[in-house]
């Protein structure tokens, strides 16, 4: 089966995994908001931020799936496939301020003003932990199996939406360790710095998650190019034509999480007349759309060697992959 043909069924698979996740965040962040209040944590509180940031972005992931599978139109003519990079780069955004400020700023608020014991407040608030460890763990669980149904890492975290949904994840098991540590601390030192230094770690951990998927997503919507394994299958495909003498260029971009645009310059062998350098180049680019899956849209620049040293003017010729 076809990457593209096996698409939509992913994508209700990772449609499926972004739900479990918001459901999760979602009764957790409202628990951990009543347990930091109670309590007076400000770690407790900057996991509830945390929660609510993973929240917002588990939405941000679902408009992206929906969105990104928009046919392509007059105004989009390589279609819709980028909305998925863009959405996740508003998730990242959302996991910096959102939860990465509002902690730092919990942090800064806790050592300025100090905060107060509760014995009986902080007993609820660290069973609350416990409990969201036990569901943001399941949802982790979730997120990793479909990354093995996937591929494995590098297939399966070719999704951004699925990427940050582990990320986030993983994150939020760690964050709610740290959360506990500090308030277990707090509790028997009685020194608030412990919590306000779990309160900047967890702010810590967030920015730069943040910023890891940030940067994935800046590199897909400014136009990268398609993995190197891909590229290197289309020219080994390009080199294997009898009529092609040499290739002298090749370009790639993702379009989309399944598709690219692929360019190509290559030089014929001479003795080609003009009639059959179409009929060469409408062949050619039917095979890489039916060898590359994700070759969506694939143009041609197709030159006769003896032609272009004498007269130094190629033919270009396009056309969508596999017609």
């Amino acid at each position: 089966m076809s990457r593209t043909t096996e698409a939509p069924r992913t994508d209700r698979r990772t449609q499926v995994t972004v739900l479990v996740a918001l459901a999760a965040n979602l009764v957790i962040a409202l628990a951990k908001t009543v347990g930091g209040l109670l309590a007076n944590s400000p770690a407790l509180l900057s996991e509830a931020a945390h929660s609510v940031a993973d929240g917002m972005n588990e939405i941000f992931l679902l408009a992206s799936l929906r969105r990104s599978r928009r046919p392509a139109d007059a105004r989009h003519p390589f279609g819709y496939g980028k909305e998925r990079f863009f959405w996740s780069l508003l998730a990242a955004v959302g996991i910096f301020v959102m939860g990465g400020c509002f902690s730092f700023f919990q942090g800064f608020e806790a050592l300025h003003a100090g905060a107060q014991e509760q014995f009986g407040g902080y007993a609820a608030g660290m069973i609350v932990l416990g409990v969201a460890f036990a569901a943001e763990g399941a949802s982790l669980v979730r997120a990793l199996h479909q990354v093995r149904r996937q591929g494995g890492l590098v297939d399966g975290l070719r999704d951004p939406a699925l990427r940050t949904v582990v990320a986030e994840d993983a994150t939020a098991v760690l964050g709610v360790t740290l959360a506990f540590t500090g308030m277990a601390l707090h509790m028997v030192t009685g020194h608030v710095v412990w919590e306000a230094s779990a309160s900047f770690a967890i702010g810590a951990l967030l920015v730069y998650v943040a910023y890891r998927l940030g940067r994935e997503a800046r590199d897909q919507l400014i136009g990268e190019a398609a993995a190197p394994e891909t590229d290197a299958a289309i020219r080994a495909l390009l080199e294997a034509q009898p009529e092609i003498d040499s290739v002298e260029a090749l370009f790639t971009m993702k379009t989309g999480l399944e598709t690219a645009l692929v360019a190509a310059r290559v030089d014929l062998v001479p003795g080609i007349d003009s009639e059959r350098v179409e009929e060469v180049a409408v062949r050619i680019k039917r095979s890489i759309g039916r060898a590359v899956a994700e070759a969506d849209q694939i143009f041609l620049d197709v030159t006769e060697r003896s032609a272009r040293e004498a007269q130094g003017s190629p033919a270009a010729t396009g056309e969508r992959g596999g017609a």
